[in-house]
């Protein structure tokens, strides 16, 4: 039997769920910035909102290849 996907971002949503919100910008943008926060990367958060984004595509292409969103500051 083929192994499942499962989502390692955005709070533990199912695959489907969490590429359909990764398609919608602001939706990726939003839950991208809350993610951060919630590992308690609060800069990592604040860049974020402000370059979100510019990060959209490539959070839209790992949420699909692997199901977690890029990570450029761990901090």
């Amino acid at each position: 039997m083929a192994k499942r996907k499962t989502s390692k971002d955005y709070f533990g949503l199912g695959y489907i769920v969490s590429v359909i919100l990764a398609i919608i910008p602001f939706t990726a943008w939003i839950l991208g910035v809350c993610t951060r926060i919630s590992e308690g990367k609060i800069v990592a958060g604040i860049v974020r909102i402000f370059f979100g984004w510019l990060i959209w595509i490539f959070d839209l292409i790992l949420v699909i290849v692997n199901g977690k969103i890029l990570r450029l500051l761990n901090c």
